[in-house]
């Protein structure tokens, strides 16, 4: 593990939720906290990401190679080098790991999962594009799906680096669905929530867009399912999104998640 840790301001409500926030957050398993990067680091943030999808640096996931509804059908069809991820966004500048460290975020990390907090670099670590014409449909899911921890007990930070909104295909996320227990047969063999399902149906009725402007931060619980549907305008959506947990959650050895290392953000007793 790599420990770095980087003192909070404890008098600067700027850096911190409300204890309101810290409720509504519980409730529904999400919550936005509106323009908390600044500028000049989203604006560095999007032209390292232009820059890794222009020049397709690796690593990178390939919307061909997921197959999802709207991508193309192969690395070789006409779009099939359309880029659904840059992978390792923490390795591609400093200024993500900054950034995940800088007192807005990582105290309300604190908030959400106590004072140690790490940041698995096995999973997402990414920053997400949405590309006009050949971007996909991300079906309902939990992010835990494919994950191996001792407890699914993990909170995700999505920052926006250009407006997200319905149209580019931003996030929709189903309210307090991270407190709710589901029986395996509601979703299918790629543990895709079914929207076949009439049970299923109601939940997905209840559905939030979330809209966000460049620097707005998108914190949700590993359990909240949520979605995106394609791009259908003529610009390029990009987000980078960072994965975290507390002591009292660790990778399981021997399985996906553990086989990179970990970010600890704020050493201290674990397990």
């Amino acid at each position: 593990m790599v420990s770095i840790e980087m003192p909070i301001p404890e008098s600067s409500s700027l850096c911190l939720f409300s204890e309101d926030e810290v409720a509504q957050f519980w409730r529904d398993g999400f919550l936005c906290a509106r323009g908390l990067a600044q500028k000049a680091d989203v604006d560095r943030m999007r032209h390292v990401t232009e820059t890794g999808v222009r020049n397709q640096i690796a690593p990178v996931e390939y919307e061909a190679e997921l197959k999802y509804p709207g991508a193309p059908s192969s690395l070789e069809a006409v779009g099939g080098s359309t880029i659904r991820r840059l992978k390792q966004a923490l390795s591609r500048d400093f200024l993500f790991t900054e950034w995940v460290l800088s007192p807005p975020v990582l105290g309300r990390l604190k908030q959400l999962l106590g004072p140690y907090v790490a940041c698995p670099l096995a999973h997402h670590n990414c920053i997400m594009t949405k590309q006009p014409q050949f971007s996909s449909e991300t079906g309902w899911h939990q992010d835990i799906r494919y994950w191996s921890f001792s407890r699914p007990e993990l909170v995700n930070a999505w920052i926006a680096l250009g407006r997200e909104y319905a149209a580019n295909g931003c996030l929709q996320v189903i309210p307090g669905t991270h407190r709710m227990e589901f029986d395996r047969s509601r979703f299918d063999d790629e543990l895709f929530f079914r929207p076949d399902l009439p049970e299923n149906q109601a939940l997905i009725q209840t559905r939030q867009y979330i809209e966000l402007e460049p620097g707005d931060v998108l914190f949700f619980h590993c359990k909240t399912l949520h979605a995106a549907s394609r791009n259908t305008t003529s610009e390029s959506k990009y987000s980078a999104v960072f994965t975290f947990h507390g002591a009292d959650t660790f990778p399981l050895e021997n399985s996906r998640s553990s086989a990179l290392p970990e970010l600890v953000l704020t050493p201290g007793k674990t397990k």
